[in-house]
């Protein structure tokens, strides 16, 4: 036992030193399952591996680029009435602090600024690394993601070889082993990344729905971004959900981004705590509590990437458990051939077929 933990410990600190390679792979084998039908139907109608990966790497980053515009456009064409929006919301509330019970005059909202104003100056250094900490955070984003881009055409274009070249490299009865095991996984992450787009649909229609009976305006582009950011756990809903508000608040006033923010919580909770551990404990094979329990930890563990990963990572050591179990199980006693009611062959036939020969 205490050499599993030794090589446990060891193999988690190998893989955080890896982590900067092994974060677009994860992302690419996502991005994968969620292109393969496509890529199989279009391998299926005779086309090269090589034209058919291609052909879905391009549509998928011309579905990114029309979901950015989707969202862009009417944002860009609202910007002013949005702008005079937020003016508006900023004196509302003004005002609103400057009667009862706050009271708060302007003598003391100016001096509330200038000493927001004066620590801000006192703090430069820390504005100027923290930027460039920003900068540098996203620049990284950017190289994980053309990497994962290049690692999803070249496993659509060589993924069904792979697992056949692995087994061929493994002595005995791995070989067998690995290529079931990789199956199955293949198999559990695709699960994952429909069952999630389905929650993220849900989202959507609901959040679309209720933004739409209140009257708040850009409901198509919320709806785009609550669907893209479900695939973003907590932070992506909490991101979703501000915009949402803020865009009510701004337009409609107080009481709409009240109800806007009711909504949103709603199906949230309904979505975290019943269509989500549903939903991905059918498709995955997994308990909804089980479910609960892997995203929490996974959070604690490791924050939004954590929480990102435990579904799936639970869901392949449940795969990789189960095969253990199967191949470690007793095997069925079986019933001894012979007597009357069987069809052993005469042994007198035999003697005679040995004589004939």
């Amino acid at each position: 036992m205490l050499l599993v933990v030794v090589m446990t410990v060891v193999t988690l600190w190998v893989l955080g030193q890896m982590w900067s390679v092994l974060w677009p792979l994860v992302i690419a084998l996502l991005l994968t399952t969620l292109t393969w039908p496509v890529t199989r139907f279009l391998r299926g109608l005779g086309w090269p591996p090589a034209l058919a990966a291609s052909v879905v790497t391009v549509l998928f980053l011309l579905l990114m680029a029309g979901t950015v515009v989707l969202i862009a456009v009417p944002v860009a064409s609202q910007a002013g009435e949005l702008a005079t929006g937020v003016g508006n919301g900023i004196q509302q509330l003004r005002n609103w602090a400057a009667g009862p019970p706050f009271n708060i005059g302007a003598d003391q909202v100016s001096t509330a600024l200038d000493a927001a104003v004066k620590r801000i100056q006192d703090s430069v250094g820390s504005i100027v690394t923290a930027t460039l900490t920003g900068v540098g955070t996203v620049v990284n984003g950017l190289v994980t993601t053309v990497l994962a881009l290049f690692l999803m055409f070249f496993f659509l274009k060589d993924g069904p070889r792979f697992l056949p070249w692995l087994a061929r490299q493994l002595p005995g009865r791995l070989a067998t082993d690995v290529l079931v095991v990789g199956e199955r996984s293949w198999d559990t992450l695709g699960s994952f990344v429909r069952s999630q787009a389905f929650v993220g649909l849900l989202d959507a229609v609901f959040i679309g729905l209720g933004l739409w009976i209140v009257g708040v305006p850009l409901v198509l582009p919320l709806a785009v971004l609550t669907f893209v950011s479900a695939f973003i756990p907590i932070v992506g809903a909490l991101f979703a959900g501000f915009v949402a508000v803020l865009i009510a608040l701004v337009s409609n006033g107080w009481t709409d981004a009240l109800i806007v923010l009711a909504i949103i919580v709603a199906v949230q909770q309904l979505e975290g705590n019943v269509f989500q551990p549903m939903v991905q404990s059918r498709g995955l094979g997994l308990h909804a509590a089980v479910v609960l329990l892997a995203v929490t930890l996974g959070g604690n563990l490791a924050g939004i990437v954590g929480s990102l990963l435990a579904v799936p990572v639970a869901a392949l050591i449940a795969v990789v458990w189960n095969y253990l179990r199967d191949q470690l199980s007793d095997p069925p006693e079986e019933v001894v051939a012979g007597g009357p009611e069987t069809d052993a062959p005469d042994a007198g036939a035999s003697v005679a077929a040995q004589e004939a020969t």
